[in-house]
């Protein structure tokens, strides 16, 4: 059985189905969601991200992200508590609090989102950061908080997007600033027409022909190593998947899918990263091939290898809090 069309969005029933009452609940949990980021933005931004920046922009961003972390936990508790999604993390154990670069699969187009659920475990959700493309950041609301705290644009054209990668990355540098940088290398989320292209390229480049992921770009992945090789701690090898189906982001408004999103991390001293510009490639080359095969597996299995890393929601708030290293993590932020 071809196990791509098996978990293929288009032809996988909703594991919930579509009722007026899911309808109703995420209509109210949007507009929750969407009241307090502007809240945040008339009475928190103007103080936290402008005038606290005159003065010292460390304390800026602590602020910011202090504030900004408490309206981003509320993503992870409609994903995990009121649509009932599973979240099953695997692969290495993670320290409390590390600077990290964060490399993930783009199966869908929320998969950025399930981030904060591994953030908020770990007590950085407010100091998460993605390149993300620059449309996102023109969103009324959610793209002002994006502007906020200080998302990198992209615009898929790389003699525009290397001086704003360059540019903001320079700013991300200093090692009292909590930080994990979110790069998605596909550059665009999975289809099969997708894949299919990926494949004819890389089949006639000489490159490896993958089945669950895309060839990954690079330039923006050398980048970040190049600007950030003194300041980060590690990489963070994020492999998502999905059971049954992927979700976009009304199923996740409303609660129909997914009914499971399982992570594997790999955790990757940073300086055990090559600098060289092949080499790098190559790198980052090989980690899409393990991630490929990790896939292969996961849609064999139902499950990633080692899983059970993370603790749920209910641990974090109450077991969570007894612990030191957590609570450092929680005032340190």
């Amino acid at each position: 059985m071809d196990m791509s069309k098996q978990f293929n969005s288009n032809t996988v029933l909703k594991h919930r189905p579509l009722t007026p009452a899911r309808v109703i609940r995420g209509i109210l949990c949007l507009f929750v969601i969407l009241l307090t980021a502007f809240m945040m933005l008339i009475y928190c931004a103007p103080m936290t991200a402008v005038v606290l920046r005159f003065f010292s922009i460390h304390y800026s961003r602590k602020a910011t992200s202090f504030f900004f972390g408490i309206w981003l936990t509320l993503w992870p508790f409609l994903f995990e508590k009121i649509n009932k999604t599973k979240v099953v993390f695997a692969g290495d154990s993670l320290p409390a609090k590390e600077r990290v670069l964060l490399i993930a699969n783009h199966r869908t187009e929320v998969d950025w989102m399930y981030l904060w659920d591994l953030a908020l475990r770990k007590g950085i959700i407010g100091y998460i950061k993605y390149i993300l493309k620059s449309s996102l950041m023109k969103l009324p609301i959610f793209g002002w908080v994006f502007h906020v705290v200080e998302f990198i644009p992209v615009q898929r054209k790389w003699e525009l997007d290397e001086y704003i990668m360059r540019n903001m990355l320079s700013t991300f540098t200093d090692r009292q600033d909590p930080l994990w940088l979110a790069v998605f290398p596909e550059g665009t989320d999975f289809t099969q027409e997708k894949c299919r292209r990926s494949q004819k390229f890389a089949a006639e480049n000489g490159l490896p022909v993958l089945e669950n992921v895309l060839l990954p770009k690079t330039k923006g992945f050398r980048v970040c190593l190049e600007v950030l090789q003194d300041s980060m701690d590690a990489v963070y090898d994020v492999t998502i998947g999905y059971k049954h189906r992927c979700p976009c982001f009304m199923d996740n408004v409303f609660g129909v899918d997914p009914s499971e999103v399982h992570m594997h991390v790999q955790r990757i001293p940073f300086s055990s990263i090559p600098s060289s510009e092949n080499e790098a490639t190559a790198w980052l080359m090989n980690r899409f091939q393990l991630k490929d095969q990790l896939l292969a597996d996961f849609h064999a299995q139902g499950h990633f290898p080692h899983h059970g890393t993370e603790g749920d929601l209910n641990r974090l708030r109450f077991e969570g809090l007894s612990d030191p290293s957590v609570k450092r993590a929680l005032l340190e932020a």
